[in-house]
């Protein structure tokens, strides 16, 4: 699936009037900041060749395991995943053979997927050390797990990875945010709030816009589609209507489960949520169009795939 490029709107629509920048910096002051950031190369080019061979209907495993060996990091990874996920195996495994067999290709695809943009924004957060970064990046991957699981839960059909791509990207506002205003992020990092909302008021009162629109302005200027784009400028309050507003709620309910279970993000202190909360909000109705059993079904499933999560994200951060 491939979207247009969008007309990107400089604050969030919310349910209501915009909210307009109240903050010290103008917007032109913003835009010219975030396009100073370091590029994430990644995102053009996500290990395209591994991408294809699992893709093929003739792809072997020994073929995918020799494109994997070709790069340390995703071998130190698939390995450290596949030890940790099957941890009642007799024997470690140590063959990337074995391993592709054990976790199938769609985890394979998803794992060469994550590492690069994970390792290109670990290089871009090194300017401020000391964070705990990798919950954020455990809390993005498995946001990304889980955002393919509700959607694939939902009429929508979606025949690439931008369900995957939205989840994983849908917090790098955060990672431009502390590099572009690094004295304001640290004040945010060091608080502590009751939700995700008081996180982003305290973002536009400190700077003007928040990381969801931060970082859907980033992801524009990289060209990336109108549904990756739109789902993460509007994650953290989803569109109510417009022909991708499920992509921003699907975003949205899966940043709480991943929380749920224990990835908060890392980088602000927000209180706990309610087990089940998800299943409250506004864009958990607007996935189901008021189908209840619909709406059950896929509780009931994606309690079971976030019972597993935990011990997958160990794995693979």
């Amino acid at each position: 699936m491939e979207g247009d490029k969008v007309s990107f709107l400089p604050m969030p629509i919310l349910p209501g009037p915009s909210v307009a920048n109240s903050g010290p910096y103008s917007d032109d002051e913003i835009r010219h900041r975030i396009e100073r950031c370091p590029k994430l190369a990644s995102l053009q080019s996500i290990n395209r060749r591994l991408a294809g061979l699992v893709n093929s209907e003739q792809s072997f495993n020994s073929q995918i395991a020799e494109i994997i060996r070709r790069d340390p990091s995703l071998t130190a990874r698939l390995l450290r995943m596949v030890n940790s996920v099957y941890f009642g195996l007799s024997a470690k495994v140590n063959n990337i053979e074995e391993a592709v067999l054990y976790l199938g290709l769609r985890q394979i695809r998803e794992l060469s997927m994550a590492t690069p943009v994970i390792e290109n924004m670990e290089k871009i957060s090194n300017s401020l050390p000391g964070l705990p970064w990798r919950e954020l990046w455990q809390h993005s991957i498995g946001t990304a797990m889980m955002v393919r699981e509700i959607l694939a839960t939902t009429t929508l059909l979606i025949d690439d990875d931008t369900d995957y791509i939205m989840g994983l990207l849908h917090d790098v506002g955060k990672v431009v945010l502390a590099t572009a205003f690094p004295t304001e992020f640290e004040e945010i990092a060091r608080g502590g709030y009751a939700s995700s909302a008081e996180v982003c008021e305290v973002e536009r009162r400190l700077v003007g816009w928040d990381h969801a629109v931060i970082g859907g302005y980033y992801l524009e200027r990289h060209q990336l589609g109108a549904e990756i784009v739109e789902a993460v400028s509007h994650h953290t309050v989803p569109l109510l209507e417009g022909p991708r507003s499920m992509y921003a709620a699907a975003v949205h309910v899966a940043d709480l489960q991943v929380r749920e279970v224990g990835f908060r993000g890392g980088l602000e202190n927000i209180e706990p949520l309610a087990k089940g909360a998800w299943a409250e909000t506004t864009a958990w109705k607007l996935l189901y169009q008021k189908d209840e059993r619909a709406a059950t079904q896929a509780r009931s499933a994606l309690e079971k795939k976030l019972d597993c999560l935990p011990t997958i994200l160990t794995g693979m951060v």
